[in-house]
């Protein structure tokens, strides 16, 4: 059953990996373009755009949601480690395991009901911003909350996989990646 499971967890490591480049290039990229337009528009020729900002914004905030399932296969997510670091890998591995489910999956599964909830709602509505004059659509923007949170689960779900492989097996099998290389 194990090598299924860890099959399993290598096939969602791959899964994000490839989603996370991907979400990647399709932010940073406009992103870059518009904020070289708007510097290039508001210094140069002295016109500013109504636009920029809010582009700005809701594409940071979607590489910043959309590639946390990302950052935690590649675990850049900030950690203490104050005595985690001085824990073998099979306790470290028990409390990663304890945590995804006690506090990871329950946190997330709240986060991912309110947010397509509220997704629904701004769909069902069209809602747009009140707070610039441009009043740019925001029921796509919202889409990114159950995304990322759908994202995040996946790559919990993995994370939990490696961790009780590693509690059931030893040292190893933790710092196992999605291409098969410790």
């Amino acid at each position: 059953m194990l090598p299924v499971l860890l099959r399993v967890a290598t096939t969602i490591d791959r899964i994000i990996d490839h989603t996370g480049k991907i979400v990647g290039w399709l932010t940073v990229v406009p992103l870059v373009i518009v904020i070289v337009y708007e510097v290039v528009l508001r210094y140069a020729f002295n016109r500013p755009t109504v636009w920029a900002f809010d582009i700005t914004y809701m594409l940071y905030g979607s590489l910043f949601m959309l590639g946390a399932a990302y950052t935690l296969l590649h675990r850049g997510h900030i950690r203490t480690d104050i005595l985690y670091g001085r824990w073998s890998p099979r306790v470290q591995a028990l409390v990663d395991a304890v945590l995804y489910l006690l506090i990871f999956f329950p946190g997330l599964v709240l986060f991912l009901v309110a947010g397509w909830q509220k997704t629904v709602h701004s769909w069902s509505i069209r809602e747009t911003s009140e707070l610039s004059p441009w009043r740019p659509m925001l029921f796509p923007f919202r889409a990114v909350i159950p995304v990322s949170a759908g994202l995040l689960l996946l790559q919990g779900l993995s994370e939990l996989i490696k961790a009780a492989a590693t509690v059931l097996r030893g040292q190893g099998s933790r710092v196992m990646r999605y291409n098969g290389r410790p």
